[in-house]
């Protein structure tokens, strides 16, 4: 259960993360600072290097509470 609910809040983290960095690169785009492309390339890294952390975590979470207990 304490594994399920760590995984939740910390993918809340890096959700809210992710939508920042995104919104970062939008607004830099729109100040003529990166192209259309690094936008597409930055945001879509981004977002599956959130993914991927996102849904690794309850692995980790669940090999430090089997130290831990």
């Amino acid at each position: 259960m304490e594994v399920w609910l760590a995984s939740v809040f910390s993918a809340i983290i890096i959700l809210i993360t992710v939508f920042s960095m995104v919104r970062v690169l939008i607004i830099a785009f729109r100040r003529k600072e990166i192209s259309l492309r690094k936008l597409v390339v930055y945001s879509t890294v981004s977002i599956v290097t959130g993914l991927v952390v996102a849904s690794a975590l309850p692995f980790g979470y669940q090999k430090i509470m089997e130290y831990i207990y």
